[in-house]
């Protein structure tokens, strides 16, 4: 499973619990005698308090920025009045849509990242190939010429491999807080609490857990007011887009990664396999002539 997949057992396992009447911090404790070693320990140990919870979510988040959005989501509900439950319910389908297409991306890579290793190979292949051919390669290498050729060659696979390593996590970006605003501002709304009072709520829920305060609501607002439809159910619906948007960008990410790693392959392994391969071949073959002569 994906680390979106074991969120979404930990957060679904939390929403079967509160429904059922379990106070919140005893859901916690539960979840993690569950899983010692996943994120509802940190959350769970010494938790006295269920208002602190959100903060010691945030806390355990790290990196993890579907941890933050959970720590948003239980912070909005808490205060809003709003039923937990269903908060949680929706946040592990959520999580659950997120692993799923964390999967199809790495799918989608698989071929590129094998054939981006086979590539930054070359430059090693060329040397083995020169010594299998009976060329003189450490001598090549030791004259001052051979010495350039290897540098040159060693700091162009180095970047060659940081640009690859960079193009994969340019890919396999996943930002799990998109959509978040209208998610937050649709669970302080069901709470029963004023537009007004909601916005403030989900821009202090949101700086406390360390995301970007939500600024994609302010058009949904305004459509419901002027077409007077539900506004919760057509911020969900907004949310449920911008997560599909996003997943949707994620996979035409890793679409567009094979041809961008051509440009590393173009620009530094090529080069390299003639700095490591062809030139010292060269340099073997001249000083073998001038031996001979």
């Amino acid at each position: 499973m994906t680390g979106y997949d074991e969120l979404a057992v930990l957060v679904q396992r939390l929403a079967v619990l509160t429904s059922a009447g379990i106070p919140a911090a005893s859901a916690w404790r539960h979840v993690a005698d569950a899983a010692p070693d996943g994120p509802a320990a940190g959350v769970a140990r010494g938790l006295e308090a269920a208002h602190d919870i959100p903060a010691r979510i945030t806390a355990s988040a790290g990196e993890s920025s579907a941890l933050r959005v959970l720590a948003a989501v239980w912070g909005v509900a808490a205060e809003a009045g709003a039923a937990l439950a269903p908060a949680l319910e929706r946040t592990a389908g959520v999580l659950r849509d997120l692993g799923r297409g964390e999967r199809e991306v790495e799918v989608a890579l698989a071929g590129p990242a094998a054939t981006s290793r086979v590539v930054l190979a070359l430059p090693a292949l060329a040397v083995l190939l020169g010594v299998l051919l009976g060329f003189d390669m450490a001598g090549a290498f030791a004259s001052l010429p051979g010495l350039v050729c290897l540098a040159l060659a060693g700091a162009l696979v180095a970047v060659a491999v940081r640009w690859n390593r960079r193009l994969l996590h340019w890919a396999r970006e996943h930002d799990a807080s998109s959509g978040l605003g209208c998610e937050l501002y649709a669970i302080a709304l069901s709470g029963g609490m004023s537009i007004e009072r909601a916005g403030h709520l989900v821009e202090r829920c949101c700086r406390e857990a360390g995301l970007a305060p939500a600024d994609d609501t302010g058009a949904v607002l305004a459509f419901a007011r002027r077409a007077g439809v539900p506004v919760v159910a057509l911020l969900r619906a907004e949310a449920d887009a911008a997560r599909h948007h996003a997943r949707t960008a994620a996979a035409e990410r890793a679409v567009r990664l094979e041809t961008r790693l051509l440009l590393p392959l173009g620009l530094c392994v090529l080069p390299a396999f003639v700095l490591a391969g062809v030139v010292p071949m060269g340099l073997a073959i001249l000083s073998s002539t001038a031996v001979g002569v």
